[in-house]
């Protein structure tokens, strides 16, 4: 790999900074990884010797090498890695997974310090790397960037220390503040925004592991719940229908991803259609462990009002996106109340799109 002198050093002359710096490119190599290694972490390493970049590498999809691997297999001379530093934004792997500890192999070539972002949560990890890389001398510091790296892997974080999905509230309003209109109305005529916003929804999709509705969205609306107008992968569909009211020729039973139906009725598969029954007095701790049964460790809500209501009051949310059309309904359901932190807004052809971070 071609050496890459940072030239900035020469401006930032404390070695906190300067590890700032390579800890930075790291997370932004894992980001990267965006929409192929869920449930895994997106993870980036930058390996530098004598202030140069010497190898580099990320997570590019579940189940294949990890980022500290593809990193010391960038580095053309191996030798320098005995007078090198690892920085990484999560804590390396210490257990046999779906590939080898990278612990494992820091000590193999003799790395003498990591610099670490985040330390992993995640129950077969949560401090056993770091342990095994002290144990073993290599000097370890944690920390650099932590905010930055702890945000790229929020989805992750949620999953594994609240044990449940990190969960998107996600809905269109009309400029007077519905969220819907008479469910006779044709349905382009209840459409709020515009194509741009319709192409950005498509791709949250492909960024999150699952999307949830409630039976009165798939009767009314018939969404298709998928991100075919973008490339990626499809979430896993979740329906609540309690009493199985929605019709099976609903395109959200289409073949076209996983679909998961909670119902109070049956438990049974058929090709890609799970129907899971629940116990309705726990929905949210049964919805959480079949979340944590099938990897979803993202969820994007797209039900009614109703649906967005129950996450809303129960206080199980992350953050919100909200459109704000122009179209004025003057009746019809009103869009949900939601009080919390406004990160930012912007305007996306004629629509209003404001994100809103949960505080509580």
């Amino acid at each position: 790999m071609r050496k890459f002198q940072i030239s900035i050093l020469s401006t930032f002359g404390e070695v906190h900074n300067k590890d700032e710096i390579f800890m930075n490119r790291a997370i932004d190599l894992a980001k990267k990884g965006k929409f192929q290694v869920s449930p895994n972490p997106r993870v980036g390493a930058v390996i530098v010797n004598n202030n140069q970049i010497i190898g580099e590498g990320y997570h590019q999809e579940y189940g294949k090498s990890h980022a500290e691997v593809n990193a010391i297999n960038s580095v053309e001379d191996k030798s320098l890695l005995k007078e090198s530093i690892l920085y990484v934004n999560l804590e390396p792997c210490s257990h046999h997974g779906k590939t080898p500890p990278c612990a494992e192999l820091i000590l193999k070539h003799q790395i003498p310090k990591v610099i670490i972002a985040n330390k992993d949560p995640f129950k077969h990890v949560n401090g056993s790397g770091i342990e095994k890389l002290k144990n073993n001398g290599v000097e370890i510091s944690v920390g650099i960037a932590k905010e930055e790296a702890t945000e790229l892997n929020k989805r992750f974080f949620t999953f594994h220390q609240q044990e449940r999905p990190y969960i998107i509230l996600k809905w269109a309003e009309s400029s007077d503040g519905f969220i819907g209109i008479n469910e006779k109305t044709p349905i382009d005529e209840r459409w709020i925004t515009g194509k741009l916003s319709s192409l950005l929804s498509h791709l949250w999709r492909a960024e999150e592991d699952g999307i949830l509705i409630g039976k009165n969205t798939a009767k009314y609306d018939d969404p298709e719940l998928n991100c075919r107008h973008v490339k990626g992968r499809n979430p896993v569909r979740i329906l609540i229908d309690k009493n199985l009211e929605v019709n099976q020729n609903s395109k959200i039973y289409n073949d076209s991803s996983k679909t998961i139906i909670l119902n109070a009725i049956k438990h049974e598969s058929t090709n890609n259609t799970h129907w899971v029954k629940i116990d309705f007095e726990q929905f949210f701790q049964e919805l959480f462990s079949i979340c944590n049964d099938h990897n979803i460790m993202s969820l994007i809500i797209e039900g009614g009002a109703f649906t967005l209501n129950q996450f809303i009051e129960s206080h199980f949310w992350d953050e919100a996106r909200i459109f704000r059309g122009q179209k004025t309904f003057n009746s019809g359901v009103k869009a949900p109340q939601i009080h919390g932190h406004t990160l930012y807004t912007e305007t996306i052809e004629s629509d209003h799109l404001t994100f809103i971070k949960n505080i509580t």
